[in-house]
């Protein structure tokens, strides 16, 4: 992407100045030569036929998809927030099978709701904030993966991660609804004494 995209290469040359390429950045040589072959009329990528004179996928390609939740709450899918999640997905867990037999699953629940989410952010501001607000402590823990440099550690750093947004985003409202209900019904009960 970096070679393909000159888009792509401005932003990430002008929001990480202290590496000279990506290739600095990950610890890799830059290649010797770097040569785009822009594709020619009417020839189509991978995954794509040409029909009249347009390009349309063929099937669903095997890796990427947009964080399209992501890319509403902050405005693009340049944001650094945005890149982190592709970073970590990319390439830190569908660099393992177990991490690719993950975001299999976790895709297909994913993009089930998350289009209408993203279309109401965009139509909605407070709601969009709101978005943001909640998976900022998401965006956090995620962070956690890009420690991750084996196999082992991409399953254990998973799980945990799993585990604490399920602490954070099911346990602690299930906490405080308990309390709330004990003291409600602790109460009722002082009341009839």
């Amino acid at each position: 992407r970096y070679n393909g995209e000159p888009a792509y290469r401005e932003w990430f040359d002008a929001n990480y100045p202290e590496y000279a390429s990506i290739y600095d950045a990950v610890g890799l040589e830059e290649p010797v030569e770097q040569v785009v072959v822009e594709p020619e009329f009417g020839e189509c990528g991978e995954d794509t036929k040409l029909v009249g004179d347009t390009c349309e996928i063929i099937e669903e390609p095997q890796e990427g998809g947009g964080c399209l939740i992501a890319t509403a709450a902050y405005g693009s899918e340049m944001s650094s927030q945005v890149q982190m999640l592709r970073e970590i997905r990319d390439g830190t867990v569908m660099s393992t099978a177990p991490g690719a037999v993950f975001m299999s699953g976790f895709n297909q629940i994913y993009y089930s709701f998350s289009p209408q989410i993203a279309d109401y952010q965009r139509e909605n501001p407070a709601f969009k904030e709101a978005v943001k607000i909640a998976i900022t402590p998401l965006m956090a823990s995620l962070g956690i993966m890009s420690l991750a440099d084996s196999e082992p550690e991409v399953i254990s750093y998973g799980i945990a991660v799993i585990v604490m947004n399920a602490g954070l985003y099911l346990g602690a409202p299930a906490a405080v609804v308990y309390c709330i209900v004990r003291r409600k019904t602790r109460r009722q009960i002082l009341e009839q004494q």
